[in-house]
């Protein structure tokens, strides 16, 4: 039986929908990155007995986590449509959150990693297979750019959350009123959003993973997710330890720092829709990629002032890479090949973005320093920009989702 598909529609019609979508996105977000602000409390905590090597470890096993459920999502998104997928993925970090109130050891928050990974890695395809099948094509770029307004969002949110509930609240106390938020906002999509997302996925059968997999684009555009979130990730869930450990800032003006730093992404990201649009995907992901590189360098390096300035710059210029390398996943493959390269690409990108660098960069504040370990992935990221020059992008695509 052939997949019935929603009729793509001008942003300017769907524009309340996607914006929902994009409500559903932070919140996924912000229980996974909540983490890292209240990272510094939770190593506090002697009953857990948490030291840094340890707490990157945290992150690398979210990553895993995510990606195993990116490939599960295929299986899901296929029996209850990406509707109920999107449903039941928010209500799993809802409960998850609830639970690591009652986390009192290194491997009960383990356990809390590794199943708001799942669920995350389970909603993102849904999520970005939706807005592409609800949104027409030429519309993409400003869509996904509302979008990925969800994690600079999360980003700025989290700390700012974090530095006025650990005022008045422990860190396990602080994740209840994250865990009630995120029930009230998937109730809100439940009741007001009827149909919207009501297609079924595509499970990930070897007929159809192959021509993902032999796709050229499809690794190159990993590699530059993995750099994308290297910086987005990676860097900004260590800045908290970095900043108070090696650059004498309090926990308290570390988090708001970070968190009125991502203010600037959310305009950010939409400047990188638009420019998306006049110079095209390739060349909008090699510029910001490098910006990100060389400013992710002098964040390693400066301190005072300057510091806070290109930490500023860091978020805003990691976000712009986003919205170009999602509307990129839409066009290396054909539509039914889609839902897959997202479930594949971004999530694989974060295991290595978002989790192995986090591990590597709390090590090596342990053995040496995170400034050092800071510059040498700005570097990285800088040099690795060139890479998105190597895309091959459809421009004949066939209908469907």
């Amino acid at each position: 039986m052939a997949k019935v598909c929603p009729p793509p529609q001008p942003l300017r019609m769907v524009f309340g929908t996607v914006v929902f979508i994009t409500a559903m996105f932070l919140l996924i977000f912000l229980g996974r990155f909540m983490f890292s602000p209240l990272m510094p409390a939770i190593l506090d905590d002697q009953t857990i007995g948490l030291h840094p090597g340890q707490a990157g470890s945290l992150f690398l096993l979210g990553a895993l986590g995510f990606l195993a459920g990116a490939i599960v999502a295929g299986f899901v998104s296929s029996r209850i449509n990406h509707r109920g997928t999107i449903i039941g993925s928010i209500f799993v970090i809802a409960l998850t959150l609830f639970g690591a109130y009652f986390a009192n050891s290194v491997w009960a928050l383990r356990a809390v990693f590794i199943v708001l990974g799942v669920a995350a890695g389970i909603h993102m395809p849904s999520s970005v297979a939706t807005i592409t099948a609800t949104v027409r094509k030429e519309d993409w770029g400003k869509a996904l750019s509302i979008q990925q307004l969800g994690p600079p969002l999360s980003l700025v949110a989290g700390p700012l959350l974090a530095a006025l509930l650990l005022t008045w609240f422990s860190w396990n106390e602080a994740l209840l009123w994250i865990a009630g938020l995120t029930a009230l906002i998937g109730l809100g999509f439940l009741f007001f959003t009827p149909g919207v997302g009501n297609f079924p996925g595509d499970p990930p059968n070897p007929s159809l993973v192959k021509p993902v997999l032999t796709t050229r684009s499809f690794w190159v555009l990993m590699f530059l997710f993995a750099l994308a979130m290297g910086a987005q990730v990676g860097v900004f869930t260590m800045l908290p330890v970095y900043l108070s450990e090696e650059r004498g800032m309090t926990l308290g003006s570390a988090n708001t720092l970070l968190g009125l730093a991502n203010i600037a992404p959310l305009a950010a990201v939409f400047f990188s829709g638009w420019l998306t649009s006049r110079i095209g995907e390739k060349k909008t992901i090699a510029l910001f990629t490098f910006l990100t590189g060389v400013v992710t360098v002098l964040v390693g390096i400066t301190s005072g002032t300057v510091l806070k300035v290109f930490v500023v710059l860091m978020a805003a210029l990691a976000v712009c890479i986003f919205p170009p390398a999602f509307a990129s996943v839409a066009r290396i493959v054909q539509p039914n090949y889609r839902s897959l390269a997202a479930a594949f690409c971004s999530p694989t990108a974060f295991v290595f973005g978002g989790g192995l660098l986090p591990t590597a960069l709390g090590y090596m504040g342990e053995a040496w320093s995170f400034g050092t370990g800071i510059i040498i992935v700005g570097a990285v990221i800088a040099v690795g920009s060139g890479a998105a020059f190597l895309l091959r992008l459809l421009t004949n695509l066939e209908e469907g989702c």
